[in-house]
């Protein structure tokens, strides 16, 4: 019997932003950690009890819309060309994991956010093309900045209950004031953004009748900012319970080599003044959304569970990249810094021998999809660059230590990053190293040393990894 697929993505949350990801938030995961405690996520604990946590997945890319589009189709956006989140639609001819989901038996379903096609005018009116993706059933949202303009079946709902001009201004409150600011939604938590996305995802659940077998995708807008939680969630953590956000390395620290990549133009760009505390409550803030949609997963499993199905069910959960929360002294993402681009992931299968079981092999956000392809027992057609987990779940069946992929590659305009189990480098788009980490040694990513004579011929080595990357997945470009 085939079993049936929950895909479980969140927007924004960052790789240590779960109990079972250990307890220090500047801290590579290690088995021996204990449990988290500033933020408590019973329900992914518990699929990573089930299944297996990987604890170095690195996002394809540390913006919304190239990733994305990367998992959808298994392309880096060196072969897409998108690089930022400018206004793109994905061609209805592009081949998609979903295309290949369906075309194994099964009924495919989203609910939430895709970003692969712009976030403009009413999302209702592009349902067909959502279909023509590999989507049978579909309810979309807009995150939580479209959500104040683009029309969808959730902002109809907030208009008829006249809350969405009051949402709206909200909004254009908070960013006049400043883009941290932490206060409760005034949506409440009933008609909240990522509370409809699970209750949605549950009805449809509860409802299905169909004979196949069922792929649904919940993809939740959170904890994406701002950093409005409704209550009771908003107070559930104390801010000084929060870690402490890594600081920014003083000026004349390290080589100085951060000024000539993205990252050193973000530093100059994005510098919030943070009063005494506020790190805190951001983070405190941002906490009480993850433990808010934690809450509606254990719902979607219970569901899962009344049906009888959850033994025969596939769950995955992963996010599209992460958030600063304070790290360097910057929020949202946009650099191949720890916070923005480490992101979860859990795999749990039916099979249940490798349960509780951890991988720190590297991985890519984009092996997502042919693992699932692969479970579902179909077969991606186009060539891609993601790589099944499969194998990795049949050696840790068996007991062995597992490796993935020797590194993992992340890429934003036009720069590029790669990470092993010892060295983390990133590269302009002139090819020069702006970035080097001694992963093991610096796990907080303090001490840049590239650029560093002692550590030359580790960045020239890495820096051929990369050409050598780069040469193999360009046989591909593919335009989208």
């Amino acid at each position: 019997m085939k079993p049936n697929i929950l895909l479980l993505m969140t927007d924004q949350q960052r790789w240590d932003a779960m109990g079972c990801s250990g307890d220090n938030v500047n801290q590579m995961p290690i088995q021996s950690i204990p449990t988290s405690n500033w933020v408590q996520t019973p329900n992914l604990d518990r699929i990573a009890n089930e299944g297996i946590r990987f604890t170095n997945c690195v996002t394809t890319s540390p913006v919304c819309i190239p990733t994305r589009l990367s998992l959808a189709t298994g392309l880096y956006p060196h072969n897409t060309g998108v690089w930022n989140n400018m206004h793109h639609q994905m061609a209805p001819e592009t081949p998609t994991w979903m295309q290949a989901v369906r075309a194994a038996g099964y009924r495919t379903s989203l609910f939430g956010k895709t970003h692969l096609h712009p976030h403009s005018g009413d999302l209702r009116d592009r349902e067909g093309l959502m279909n023509i993706y590999g989507l049978d059933d579909v309810n979309e949202i807009g995150g939580p900045r479209a959500s104040a303009n683009v029309l969808s079946h959730m902002t109809a709902d907030w208009e008829a209950k006249g809350l969405w001009d009051a949402y709206r201004a909200d909004y254009r409150e908070r960013f006049s004031t400043k883009p941290h600011l932490v206060r409760p939604s005034v949506l409440g938590l009933e008609n909240y953004a990522d509370v409809y996305v699970g209750q949605q995802a549950k009805h449809y659940l509860q409802c299905y009748d169909r004979q196949e077998p069922w792929c649904c995708w919940v993809s939740f807008g959170g904890p994406h900012e701002p950093w409005d939680t409704p209550e009771p969630y908003a107070s559930m953590y104390d801010p000084g319970d929060m870690p402490p956000a890594i600081p920014r390395p003083a000026a004349g620290e390290g080589t100085g080599r951060e000024g000539r990549g993205h990252l050193g133009r973000l530093m100059q760009q994005v510098n919030p003044t943070f009063e005494p505390g506020e790190i805190g409550k951001l983070r405190a803030n941002y906490a009480g959304n993850v433990t808010l949609i934690d809450a509606q997963i254990g719902e979607i499993l219970d569901t899962i569970e009344a049906r009888g199905e959850l033994e025969n069910t596939l769950i995955v959960h992963t996010s599209d990249h992460g958030e600063m929360n304070g790290d360097y002294g910057l929020i949202y993402k946009s650099n191949f810094l720890n916070g923005a681009v480490r992101v979860p992931l859990l795999v749990r299968t039916p099979d249940s021998h490798h349960a509780g079981t951890i991988c720190e092999s590297p991985v890519e956000w984009i092996d997502i999809a042919p693992t699932l392809v692969e479970l579902a027992g179909g077969e991606l057609q186009h060539r891609q660059f993601g790589k099944s987990l499969c194998p990795v779940l049949t050696r840790n069946r068996a007991g062995e230590e597992a490796t993935h992929r020797d590194f993992a590659i992340s890429e934003i305009q036009g720069e590029i990053m790669l990470l092993n189990r010892e060295w983390k480098i990133a590269l302009n788009a002139k090819g020069e190293a702006y970035l080097l980490f001694d992963v093991q040694n610096d796990p907080s990513e303090t001490q840049n040393l590239a650029g560093s004579p002692e550590v030359a011929d580790v960045e020239t080595a890495l820096r051929l990894q990369i050409l050598e990357r780069l040469v193999q997945t360009q046989q591909n470009q593919h335009r989208l």
